[in-house]
């Protein structure tokens, strides 16, 4: 009976030792995990960075960190299945899923909440102190799925009856991007770009003296109408000085038919037809808000780097796609040219080369994958996004994609892109518009109409209705193109 109750003791007491050695490796395997630092904007171009390219924009910090890392120049979103791009955009970086799956999911998030399928709710599972800050526009509440949350946004901030229909020529505008009584960004008495920053500020001043790793998700509603900056970033931007964009319209020949005409919200911020004057100003506004916002990135960095944590972080930087501003006669995201559907993508961390390229095909919901490769996350089957990682190892390495896949609402438009090649379908106007993005990367010359082209139209539909069965697009487009579905 001794015996018996001594052997339990001795069971016990290896059971106890046994625990507290998991624990300490436990704690010892979330020390060696890095930190994640995730800077989303919302509407920028991937034409909008002075380092990659454009130096008519000021974007030092943006620029500083293409210095210290690599960066992605041919990155999509897939498109939306509403107006609003953001929120498809955001829910297939947030669940992992393609797009059509990815709307599908959406009403079933409170069951993946349990579930735990979110990204911050499987880096929290892995040991991570998980954060978010700034626009969501998820149908999900981002407290149910993030250890804090800090000053939450909607979609966008308040717009005004005045903020539309906007400038005219030789007409008193009233709206102003540096009023303050046009709320906005300004609503709540401190501009919402400079409320993201600070909250980042207190909490890396939090995560100096905590050993535990972080995902920290700050989201910028910038630069998103209204397009607001105080007087001096404005200033910065003469309108006079401001160049037109290359491929200017006045009235893009389909917008009603790809759902771009007046009655929609984004494309009713600029007077029809598009002018010069207002095509400007709106530029102008555009440039200066980011201008803004990378001066809060800079915050953001400098913040890291006080907190002592900047050598074991990855940071990653995009946004959930481009947007027009009178490229093509379209000041909207609605649409699948290159400005509208392609954000830059900046990645930086401690292994990562700095200064380099990749024009691989990618989508920027890569980002969730990467981070669970980085945090040695088995990435669950859902996920159907690639990790960047051996991209970014190896130059040399092909995309993990065949092709690109774009769409906009049920029926509005679809797009591959294939190599240099893209075709872009408009179901309602029986159109097809064929780029190549080698020779033509503003895609001012449409060759479907070309002779010699349509062999690649009729092998790129092809492709398109193999890749819609892969993604479960219900559009018909035989019915639509019943020429090209004989190819």
């Amino acid at each position: 009976m001794k015996r018996t109750r001594l052997m339990k003791s001795i069971v016990r007491s290896g059971l106890a030792v046994i625990t507290l050695c998991s624990v300490f490796q436990a704690n010892a395997n979330e020390a060696d995990k890095p930190n994640i630092l995730f800077i989303f904007a919302d509407d920028q171009s991937y034409e909008t960075i002075a380092a990659l390219g454009n130096e008519e924009v000021k974007t030092p910090n943006l620029d500083r960190l293409a210095r210290m890392g690599t960066a992605f120049t041919n990155t999509y979103n897939m498109g939306a299945w509403n107006g609003a791009v953001c929120v498809a955009s955001r829910n297939m970086l947030n669940t992992g899923r393609f797009i059509w799956r990815a709307q599908a999911q959406e009403k079933a998030h409170p069951q993946l909440v349990k579930q735990r399928g979110f990204w911050s709710q499987l880096l929290e599972d892995s040991g991570y102190t998980t954060y978010m800050s700034g626009k969501w526009h998820v149908s999900v509440d981002p407290a149910e799925i993030f250890t804090h949350v800090v000053n939450p946004r909607p979609g966008m901030p308040n717009q005004t009856n005045e903020g539309y229909d906007r400038p005219k020529e030789g007409e008193l505008d009233v709206w102003s991007p540096y009023d303050q009584s046009f709320e906005g960004f300004w609503k709540g008495g401190k501009h919402w770009s400079e409320v993201l920053a600070d909250d980042a500020d207190l909490f890396f001043e939090n995560a100096a003296k905590d050993d535990n790793p972080f995902f920290m998700y700050l989201a910028f509603n910038a630069p998103h109408d209204p397009r607001q900056a105080p007087k001096r970033f404005v200033d910065m931007y003469p309108v006079d000085e401001v160049k037109m964009p290359e491929s200017y319209l006045p009235l893009y020949p389909y917008a009603e038919e790809i759902g771009c005409g007046p009655k929609l919200r984004d494309e009713r911020l600029a007077p029809f037809p598009r002018t010069d004057f207002s095509v400007r100003v709106n530029r102008q506004e555009y440039f200066a808000i980011i201008t803004h916002m990378d001066e809060q990135i800079g915050r953001i960095l400098d913040a890291l780097e006080r907190s002592g944590k900047k050598d074991n972080t990855y940071i990653f930087f995009t946004s959930d796609h481009g947007l027009g501003v009178g490229n093509h006669g379209l000041i909207g995201k609605q649409n699948m040219y290159e400005h509208s559907v392609k954000p830059p993508l900046l990645v930086v961390g401690p292994d990562i080369p700095k200064g380099e390229r990749r024009d691989a095909l990618v989508y920027l919901q890569d980002v969730m994958a990467t981070t669970l490769d980085l945090a040695s996350v088995e990435k669950p089957d859902y996920v159907e996004f690639n990790s960047l990682l051996p991209l970014i190892r190896n130059a040399s390495r092909d995309s993990e994609y065949d092709e690109i896949y774009g769409c906009y609402l049920a029926d509005k438009q679809r797009m591959i892109r294939v190599g240099d090649y893209k075709l872009i379908l408009y179901p309602l106007a029986k159109r097809a518009r064929l780029y190549n993005l080698s020779t033509d990367p503003l895609e001012l010359d449409d060759l479907a109409g070309a002779p010699g082209q349509w062999k690649r139209v009729r092998e790129l539909y092809q492709r398109l209705k193999t890749l819609q069965a892969e993604m479960d697009d219900a559009l018909d487009l035989d019915a639509y193109f019943p020429e090209l579905a004989k190819g």
